[in-house]
């Protein structure tokens, strides 16, 4: 699945356990611009790398499986955890940059002599 926004916030990797670490992006999802969406993406062991050239502004697109998994609380009672685990970014623009293309400047008309040979 992929999805394009702009970077929110970018967190720090963290050290859940010796073995697991993960960083998560919020990304800014505007479908409707009247009620934009937040949407937290984690990144999970050499995926964290992906964030490292992400700055918050920029807008992107990201790939991302999907997960879901069952919990059973200490009561019995179960619920259910969906999780957005990136695995793919591609930068659209960078925060801060303009898209403005550059002209040759105007050429000054005014100055052409009045005695050219042109037949229009």
């Amino acid at each position: 699945m992929e999805v394009k926004g702009k970077v929110h916030e970018v967190s720090a990797t963290q050290q859940v356990t010796e073995s697991l670490k993960k960083r998560e992006l919020i990304l800014e999802y505007i479908e409707n611009p009247q009620y934009p969406e937040y949407l937290k993406f984690e990144a999970i062991q050499d995926r964290c790398n992906l964030l490292d050239n992400v700055k918050v502004g920029d807008d992107i697109e990201v790939f991302f499986n999907l997960r879901g998994r069952p919990w059973t609380d200490k009561t019995g009672k179960k619920s259910y955890f969906n999780s957005l685990q990136l695995w793919k970014i591609n930068a659209l623009s960078a925060a801060g940059s303009t898209s403005v293309p550059e002209y040759a400047a105007p050429a000054d008309i005014s100055s052409a002599p009045d005695d050219d040979d042109l037949p229009f």
